[in-house]
């Protein structure tokens, strides 16, 4: 299948063969379990002190000391002395069977399995209904992937960006992600995450020649190079189909990657 290659003016400037990543079938609940995957792996280990309880001066009172024979801390006129101790068998004690921070919490995927899930997130990207389905404005775009030269590389200033993702048709799903900032729910808005933001394009380049750091600045927008692109990615929330934009290096770097 032959595809436009979209100058940096939004013209057509030749055409390019897809790779066969791209005629993957389209795997949703694959790409969702390598997407929780990726997320449990940065859950933050806790649990209790494994020496909880342990390390007191509590005693139990010997027969006939008429009380009764649980565990009190010793010592006089501190807050702390006759309380009975963090026990099992008193009320408010430790817990039986706490968290245990060596505990292993991710959810583990087979490599092959991984390797699948993004292959077929990569094919869904071409699916302009599934695209439409997460949100995406795509309305000024004709035909999917977007392929763009890769002179859209070496752009090193933000506004620049912005000229080309104009050009593209791609601008408008950016101010949708910068519109759609809500301010979270909850507690979390005093734990370092306060703003709920929406997911905009995606930008896959074969190198950074300054691409990187023209486009950081953009509200929604990633930019990632071939062989850093994963799952979580392509189908944020574990929805496929995110809105991408391709170099026509990263479209030979992709297909290498998985099918060398």
């Amino acid at each position: 299948m032959e595809i436009d290659v979209n100058s940096l003016s939004g013209e057509s400037s030749g055409k390019i063969e897809l790779p066969e990543i791209f005629e993957e079938e389209i795997r949703p609940d694959v790409i969702k379990r390598a997407v929780l995957s990726a997320q449990s792996s940065r859950v933050q280990p806790k649990g209790a002190n494994p020496r909880a309880g342990m390390e007191t001066s509590a005693e139990t009172p010997p027969k006939g000391s008429g009380s009764t024979r649980v565990r009190r801390v010793k010592g006089r006129r501190y807050q702390a002395a006759g309380r009975g101790a963090w026990a099992p068998f008193t009320y408010g004690g430790r817990s039986a069977h706490p968290l245990k921070a060596e505990e292993k919490r991710g959810e583990g995927i087979n490599k092959k399995e991984k390797n699948l899930a993004i292959c077929s997130a990569i094919s869904a990207t071409k699916d302009k209904d599934l695209v439409s389905s997460r949100g995406h404005v795509i309305e000024g775009i004709d035909d999917l992937p977007i392929i763009v030269e890769n002179e859209f590389e070496d752009i090193e200033k933000t506004r620049e960006v912005k000229d080309a993702l104009e050009k593209l048709g791609v601008w408008e799903d950016v101010e949708r992600a910068k519109k759609g900032q809500t301010v979270r729910a909850g507690r979390g808005k005093a734990r370092g995450r306060r703003y709920r933001k929406k997911v905009g394009p995606l930008l896959v380049v074969g190198e950074d020649r300054g691409i990187i750091r023209g486009a950081r600045n953009l509200p929604g927008v990633d930019v990632v190079l071939p062989d850093q692109i994963n799952a979580e990615l392509l189908a944020p929330g574990g929805d496929p189909a995110r809105l991408t934009v391709w170099t026509e290096s990263a479209i030979e770097k992709i297909n290498r990657r998985f099918f060398s």
